[in-house]
């Protein structure tokens, strides 16, 4: 049985042989000039198809493309890499230690691309849910392993730009010899690694959903600066799991349920000085 040390042991070493992966990715998934390299679909006939810019397709191509790569990076690092059986169940992959299966990793592949208008932000991301196995950290539903049993819980990024629809004929087709007519729907590719707890803003992250939002500041996203960063994890599983259910006191005395994390540790009597600001401009 691992100890507690051990654990934080090998999630170092883990982050650090992760990050080292991925600061080669770009090169063995992008060509020379920086673009995509996948450029479509091919048929039996070798005609190439150009693919959606839609991130929801974008995304999970990606992930069909990297995939043979994290299978020899678990490999050459000792794990072994499990899948969940539906799509929308946490996470992505499941890094399990090959000599001691109690040290497991989870890795979310998270994608996003530049605002054009201001490219020093991005569009964000979500990175699960605040509800159900997050908050019952014991629970096996909708999560391949009840998350407690993680000892990290990582974000393996994609910052991109994306191409404008103007270039992309989704309608067009052409041979295998003429693929280099296709523009690329993604380029300027940028892949980072963070924890997630790093990387989290205090604002949910879609609509009506139950999902904790990211910070949108690339800067902040690469230096792993999130709203939590100087707080610490534990600051970051205590918000989101009392988001929109504690009740706190405002100064007029009114009960309201948690939507800031200001509200949390002036509540919790913490150090307010140390959340890091939300920067949404230059």
């Amino acid at each position: 049985m691992a100890s507690t040390d051990q654990k934080n042991l090998a999630k170092q070493q883990f982050s650090k042989a992760l990050t080292e992966f991925v600061g080669g990715l770009a090169g063995r998934v992008c060509t020379p000039d920086g673009q995509w390299a996948v450029k479509g679909f091919v048929d039996a006939y070798l005609n190439v198809y150009s693919i959606s810019s839609d991130t929801k397709v974008t995304s999970k191509i990606l992930e069909i493309h990297i995939f043979p790569m994290i299978l020899e990076f678990a490999r050459e690092n000792g794990f072994v890499l499990e899948l969940p059986e539906h799509q929308n169940h946490y996470p992505d992959m499941s890094f399990i230690h090959q000599k001691d299966q109690q040290i497991k990793f989870a890795v979310d592949l998270k994608t996003t691309y530049r605002k054009p208008e201001k490219p020093f932000l991005c569009n964000g991301f979500t990175l699960g849910s605040y509800a159900g196995y997050f908050t019952d950290r014991g629970s096996a539903k909708n999560i391949l392993y009840p998350y407690s049993d993680y000892s990290g819980h990582f974000c393996l990024g994609l910052i991109y730009d994306r191409a404008k629809s103007a270039t992309i004929d989704e309608t067009k087709q052409v041979t295998i010899k003429e693929v280099e007519k296709i523009a690329s729907v993604m380029s300027n590719m940028q892949f980072f690694v963070a924890e997630k707890w790093q990387l989290a803003s205090d604002r949910k992250g879609s609509g009506n959903t139950a999902n904790i939002g990211s910070i949108v500041c690339i800067e902040d996203i690469l230096a792993k600066n999130g709203i939590f960063a100087k707080l610490g994890e534990a600051w970051f599983d205590e918000y989101w799991m009392n988001h929109g259910k504690l009740k706190i006191p405002d100064n007029q005395g009114n009960f309201k349920p948690l939507g800031r994390l200001d509200q949390l540790v002036a509540y919790r009597n913490g150090d307010v000085s140390k959340i890091v600001p939300r920067r949404t401009k230059g």
